[in-house]
Formats: structure tokens, C-alpha cells, sequence
């Protein structure tokens, strides 16, 4: 009867009308048919019905699924038409999936991928992106739930991490002084505990390098001055200034995860009063503040010096000569980053907390002890407050309708992945898990799965965009009105209260996070633009503001940000980060910079950091602010730009678009 049929890629092949039948027999069969015959039948009523509508000329392949469905359901087939239609719709899905993975693939072989700053363009690297993708799609088509995937596709939630939804978890403070006592093994052999600085930091770079290999974020050491210190007690400042130059220079040349990047490594210090763990921390410092091998300024480890009342805040503190040293380093370095020990939410744990990554933070625990080392996230997922806002059309009572149901899904999402994550075993995290790292893995054998372990972790809810959400929903952000700064209160402790009776729901740590969007911030904006259109101090730039943060592109001065952004810090207690940006190194004004980190204290502030341009050029090692294509004094183009992308360094050249945009945006802050 029919000689051709359109592929859906415009090629004419043979008409075949068994396919036809073959389909209608398995939609039957998917509900409890079993009769050919009238699959055979229904395939003669498709074939009239095209022969009437076509006429002659030729078809595609949806046009005949179409003719099956409407056969279908007017011959009272109504189980078979319902089966036949989710068939479809689930091999459109893959067709899909399939055509976005090529596309993804295209854009990794061309170098266009910038999703992590942290990601190289090595072979290895695109090996890693190419597989990243092809994971990403599988798990939005195969695994998650279908609310959930649309949900993320469409741009209301975010599920970070979705290659490695399956594989392993986030991130981890490492218990550095237990590993270095009793030795430990990374697969191919016991290695024995170090005695020399040299050594231990050598075996510090291995812990990190070894874990990272087992997760997909953050590594860190929560108290490395107090770890370290019984290394170098017998040590002199220049043996132990060589280990820890040793320990930055390997943090900058050590691959992990297939040579694609370096390990995201943080390193936390400050609070030890011993004599050696001073002197940990100052030659940490020190070293960090030389810089690389021709003075380049290294982008790990994430140094985060923590800040403590009667330790090293005010003159007269046992450590308050090197709390002015992490000051010096940071106003050349950008880092160390500043954790404050004092503030309302971490005086509770005295000096135990620490940060990590690009903001973690680990502390309370339902399911255990209330600590630090061997915890870490498990998985995060963010939610896109402008659409939110966009949506509510100014009516707040709509927008908290909105924003529970979005929650309600990201919290059932991050439960859905706390099931995948618990059924891995410990050999799929062989270091971690084997190792005894993660709490409560001690004893697990290779073949248990890894659940009683990550009970200690945390399951993190993030937000993006608060400052365009309050645009849309008042008609101004938090920097620039007082109603606005207190709905934008609101909204956030709104967020905290639901999350914490997620803690109450599920009996696991639920955790409200300021998200650090990297490739998040330009595709939201993008998702929301094509929906709703541009819309002036919403959708209209190429990326939306980091979670609780006043736009970068806000005049504002830095004793204003600080105080504005303060009060937020309390409630996300997975995490939050605030900075301030300077026109250029603060390296003769240190007192500013002192200046502005004790009203980042006074304000309640958990963590944050000092942000200024940092250029280098390679050709004649001038460093300094090089505004131009070219070096002014050799005239090379060869320029590291270093600057601060979400809560690390990285160079200008990882950036993706939209943190370009951010960054070309960014408006210094001024000291008034």
C-alpha cells in the first residue's frame, strides 16, 4: 500500500507495516494482552487511516504514531492507547537524551565546556566531561524520579553534581593527625606514619589526592596547625618552611580524578597556642605568601584562617602575631579566607568548626557526635529564587506557596539521592570507606553498604538569586531598600524553619546552603529568559547574584555589604561566604583590611574574604593590576589573571560566560 516512510532524521526508507503491529502487540502486552490477531487487525484500521489522510503522499514516522494513537483509543483500546502513548514518550525522551549528549560531546571536544574552573582541557580531562555528560543524561531519562528531573530540566531546582548522583558523595574534613599516626593504605600498600615535616606533608598532599579520587568535591583539613604540629616540634623554621613550600607546590601539580584536576583542597589553622603549632602556621603562610616557583600566586590549598577571641583577635593573644600575618598574606594572596569562631552560630562549638570548598560547613549531628573530622555533604540541590518571584506577580503569600512546594520536591529529591548514596559499599569508596575515614564506617566490611557511615553527613538545600527574587517581587533588592532587606530576612529564615523540620521529618541533617553557583547562575538566568523574557533587574544580565549576596554590580560601600550581608550567615548553616572587592592588592593598607574583617566579625559573619584583581606576567614575572591585553613592561599578552570565582581562586581563562559577565560586572567597594 505504502511504499516509503520519513525517518525522523529526513531520510526515506521502505514502509514495513509489521512495525506497526509489533508496536501495538507490546503496548497490549504491557498490559496484559496477548492476542496478535488483533494488533493485526488495529494495523490494517492505522494503514486506511493514513491511506485517507495522506492520500499518497509521503509520511513520517510521528505521523503514523499519531494515526496508532487516535486507532487506538476509538477502537475502545483505551489501557493499550495509555501503555502505547508512555512508550512513546519514553523513546522520544531517549531520542533526546541521545541528541543532547552528541551536542554536550561537540562542545567538550571544542573547549568550550567550563562548567568547574577547577577542570582542565587535557585528554584525560575531556575523557572525564565526555563521561560527566553521557551520566547526566542517563540519570534525568533512567533514574530519577520523572518530577524530579523535570523539575531540573526546567530550571526550578538544581541538582548539583548530577553525573555523580550514583557513584559517591560530596565532600570531607579529613582527620589528618589520626591518618598520619597510624599510617594507611591507598591501595597498593601500607604506609607507615611519617617522622619528619617533610615527609608528613608529602603524605598530607597523598591523603587529599587519594580522597578526592573517591568523591566528586571538596577535601579538607579542619584543624591542620593541631594535625601537623607533632611533626615539626623538633623541627627548625627552615625544615619546616620547605615542607609546607612543599605541601602548596604539590597542591598545585598533583592530579586527581584522571589527571582532569587538581584536588579541591582547604586547609584550616589558626587556633593552635602550641609552639608548633605556631610554627605550622606561620611557615603555611609564609610559604603560601611566596608563591609559586617564579612567584606566581597559587590557587590551593584554600587557606581559611580561623579567628578566635583570646586566641589571635585582639593584641596580647598567644596567636595574634600571626592573625597580622594572615592579614599581610591575604591583602597580596587573596588568601587565607577568614572563619570567625566567634560568631552566634559557632560560639556554641568552641574552636571545632571549620569550612571547606568553596563554603561547606559540617557541624550539627542527629545521628551522632556533634564533630568535625570524618563528616562531610553528601549531596546539594538548589533552588531558583527569581523564577519564584517571577511567578508570584509581587504577591508574597503566593511566593511562600511557591517556594514550599519547590521545597517540599528538593527535599524528597535529596532524600531519593541519601537511598542511591547508602546502598554504594565500601569498596566503591575505597579510601574513604576503607579506610575508616568517613565516621562510622570504622569496621564496615568491603561488601556493607556505607549507610551507617553517611547518617553523619549532611543533605544541603541551597538558594541563587535572593537579590533578583526581591526585584521581582518588590520592585528593588536588599542593598537598596529596607523593606526589601527584611522580606529578604524573612524569606530566608522562611527557608531555614522548613528545612529544619526536614531534620524532624527524615531524622537526618537537612541543611540550608548559600549556594556557590559556578555554571548555575548563567543557566538559570537562561532557562528564566526564554520563559519569561528579559525583565530590568531580573532576567536582564547573564547571570543571577550568588545566593544572599548584594549584586557586584551595586555601588555600595564595604561596611554596608558587611552589615547587610551579616545577618544571613545565621541561618545557612551549610554554608555561606561574603566578600568584598578592592580595586587592587591592599598590600600597604593592611589596616583597612583589618578594619573590614573585624566588622565581619562584629557582624555576625561566619566566613569570608578579601577579593582584588591578581595578575601576573609569565614572561618577566611582573605581578600587580595589568588593565591592558599586554604586559607594560615587556609587552607580552602572556597574563595569568587570578581572581575568586565562588568561594576559591582560579584564572580568568577557566571562567565559563556568565562568570565573565559576573566578573566584568564586579564593582570595587569603597573603605567609606
Amino acid at each position: 500500500m505504502f511504499k516509503v516512510i520519513r525517518k525522523r532524521d529526513g531520510r526515506e526508507v521502505p514502509f514495513d507495516e509489521t512495525k506497526i503491529t509489533d508496536a501495538i502487540f507490546k503496548a497490549a502486552r504491557a498490559v496484559g494482552g496477548e492476542d496478535r490477531q488483533t494488533a493485526m487487525e488495529l494495523t490494517i484500521e492505522v494503514l486506511k487511516m493514513l491511506k485517507k489522510k495522506y492520500n499518497g503522499q509521503v509520511f513520517g514516522v510521528e505521523d503514523v504514531q499519531d494515526v496508532v494513537e487516535k486507532v487506538l483509543i476509538e477502537a475502545g483500546h483505551a489501557r493499550t492507547a495509555k501503555a502505547y502513548i508512555l512508550y512513546r514518550d519514553k523513546r522520544t525522551r531517549i531520542r533526546e537524551a541521545k541528541g543532547d549528549l552528541m551536542d554536550a560531546v561537540e562542545e567538550i571536544l571544542a573547549e568550550t565546556n567550563r562548567e568547574n574552573a577547577n577542570v582542565g582541557n587535557s585528554p584525560s580531562a575531556k575523557m572525564l566531561q565526555i563521561a560527566s555528560a553521557a551520566s547526566k543524561k542517563y540519570y534525568l531519562t533512567r533514574l530519577l524520579d520523572e518530577d524530579f528531573s523535570n523539575a531540573h530540566m526546567r530550571g526550578d531546582i538544581h541538582i548539583h553534581d548530577l553525573d555523580w548522583y550514583a557513584k559517591t558523595l560530596n565532600c570531607l574534613q579529613l582527620p589528618l593527625d589520626r591518618l598520619l599516626t597510624e599510617g594507611f593504605n591507598t591501595g597498593h600498600g601500607y604506609i607507615r606514619p611519617p617522622k619528619r615535616p617533610t615527609s608528613a606533608t608529602a603524605l598530607a598532599a597523598i591523603i587529599l589526592q587519594s580522597s578526592q579520587n573517591d568523591m566528586f568535591g571538596g577535601q579538607s583539613f579542619p584543624f591542620f596547625d593541631r594535625q601537623m604540629a607533632p611533626f615539626v616540634e623538633d623541627a627548625d623554621e627552615s625544615e619546616t618552611f620547605q615542607a609546607m613550600e612543599a605541601l602548596v607546590y604539590n597542591l598545585n601539580s598533583m592530579h586527581s580524578r584522571a589527571g582532569s584536576q587538581v584536588p579541591f583542597s582547604s586547609i584550616n589553622l589558626g587556633t593552635d597556642t602550641s609552639e608548633a603549632g605556631r610554627k605550622v602556621t606561620r611557615n603555611l603562610l609564609l610559604a603560601y605568601e611566596a608563591g609559586l616557583g617564579r612567584g606566581e600566586n597559587p590557587i590551593f590549598p584554600n587557606i581559611i584562617f580561623r579567628v578566635q577571641k583570646g586566641v589571635n583577635f585582639e593584641p596580647g593573644d598567644p596567636n595574634y602575631d600571626l592573625f597580622q600575618l594572615a592579614i599581610r598574606v591575604a591583602s597580596k594572596r587573596l588568601n587565607p579566607s577568614f572563619a570567625f569562631m566567634d560568631s552566634s552560630f559557632n560560639r556554641p562549638y568552641g574552636d571545632q568548626v571549620a569550612y571547606m570548598g568553596c563554603r561547606s560547613r559540617v557541624m550539627a549531628n542527629r545521628r551522632g557526635p556533634e564533630v568535625t573530622p570524618g563528616r562531610g555533604n553528601l549531596s546539594f540541590t538548589t533552588i531558583n529564587l527569581p523564577r519564584l518571584g517571577i511567578r508570584a506577580e509581587r504577591n508574597l503569600k503566593r511566593f511562600y506557596g511557591l517556594l514550599s512546594e519547590v521545597m517540599d520536591l528538593a527535599i524528597r529529591q535529596l532524600y531519593h539521592r541519601f537511598r542511591v548514596q547508602a546502598r554504594l559499599k565500601v569498596k566503591d569508596m575505597p579510601f574513604v570507606m576503607g579506610q575508616g575515614i568517613y565516621l562510622g564506617s570504622e569496621g564496615l566490611k568491603d561488601d556493607d553498604c556505607i549507610e551507617p557511615a553517611i547518617v553523619n553527613g549532611t543533605l544541603a538545600m541551597g538558594f541563587i538569586g535572593l537579590a533578583e527574587a526581591l526585584v521581582a517581587l518588590t520592585g528593588r533588592h536588599h542593598g537598596q531598600s529596607e523593606e526589601s532587606q527584611a522580606i529578604g530576612q524573612e524569606i530566608v529564615a522562611f527557608m531555614r524553619r522548613r528545612i529544619d523540620e526536614a531534620c524532624e521529618e527524615y531524622d537526618l541533617n537537612y541543611t540550608l546552603l548559600a549556594t556557590p553557583a559556578e555554571g548555575l547562575s548563567g543557566r538559570f538566568v537562561y532557562l528564566d529568559r526564554r520563559e519569561f523574557g528579559i525583565i530590568p533587574g531580573v532576567t536582564d544580565r547573564e547571570y543571577y547574584t550568588n545566593s544572599f549576596h548584594i549584586p557586584v554590580y551595586y555601588p555600595i560601600s564595604s561596611f554596608e555589604k558587611i552589615s547587610l550581608e551579616g545577618p544571613y550567615h545565621k541561618y545557612c548553616n551549610a554554608g555561606h561566604i561574603s566578600y568584598v572587592e578592592m580595586a587592587s592588592p591592599p598590600v600597604h593598607n593592611p589596616e583597612a583590611v583589618e578594619a573590614i574583617i573585624r566588622h565581619m566579625a562584629a557582624s555576625d559573619m561566619g566566613y569570608a574574604a578579601i577579593n582584588f584583581p591578581v595578575d601576573f606576567c609569565t614572561s618577566c614575572n611582573l605581578m600587580g593590576v595589568i588593565n591592558e591585553n599586554n604586559c607594560p613592561r615587556c609587552g607580552s599578552a602572556a597574563i595569568r589573571r587570578v581572581r575568586r570565582i565562588t568561594g576559591y581562586l582560579s584564572t580568568v581563562d577557566r571562567f565559563n560566560d556568565s562568570k565573565v559577565a559576573e566578573l566584568n560586572d564586579r564593582l570595587p567597594h569603597s573603605l567609606s
